[in-house]
């Protein structure tokens, strides 16, 4: 009978230890995952190319500081960005990509002047708004031809086209936010208008 009792408090233990060596076993293996996890993290992380200076040239300042135009100015914009945005696109197709970033950080220089320029004038007019909305399709063109680009992009440069595309969404949504601003739609009727 002891040999019997011995014999299952030896099972149970064997039972015990294999049971604790498996706990062991998985937790060693959760933490080296995770510690190489963390590490392929900062080693993504550290390589990425950093974003470029949203610099416009001066030749670019200079034509459109000196367009007043509002209309006139809008549409510039656009071709500058475009021109910028097919440099890009050249130097893309030849992996020539530090230059490429050069020219895609103008581009977001003169997208963001250009929203900057829209939200200070007159909101009131109509000329205005419809400069939101022609600015706002102009964008709209742009996001495709990121996004191609994006595709072959290595990682180091991926990153920057898609913070880049978020931009150009955000600018998007801010150009079309004035279109349904509360100074669009008067609160009050004119009061030399009559009732039809």
């Amino acid at each position: 009978m002891a040999d019997l009792a011995l014999q299952i408090l030896h099972q149970g233990s064997a039972f015990f230890v294999s049971r604790s060596i498996v706990k062991l076993f998985c937790a060693l293996l959760l933490v080296f995952a995770a510690v190489g996890l963390a590490r392929s993290q900062s080693v993504i992380d550290d390589d990425l190319a950093p974003p470029p200076v949203r610099v416009m040239s001066p030749d670019e300042k200079s034509r459109l500081a000196a367009e007043v135009e509002i209309k006139r100015r809008t549409k510039l914009a656009l071709e500058l960005m475009d021109l910028r945005l097919k440099q890009a696109e050249k130097l893309d197709a030849a992996e020539n990509y530090d230059p490429m970033y050069i020219e895609l950080g103008a581009f977001h220089g003169i997208m963001d002047n250009t929203l900057e320029f829209l939200n200070k004038s007159d909101k009131e007019s109509g000329k205005v708004l419809n400069n939101f909305k022609r600015f706002e399709i102009g964008l709209r063109a742009f996001i495709p031809r990121l996004e191609f680009m994006r595709h072959d992009m290595p990682i180091k440069y991926e990153h920057y086209l898609r913070s880049l595309g978020k931009s150009i969404r955000a600018a998007r949504s801010k150009a079309v936010e004035n279109l349904f601003d509360d100074t669009v739609v008067p609160d009050k009727k004119p009061e030399n208008s009559q009732p039809l």
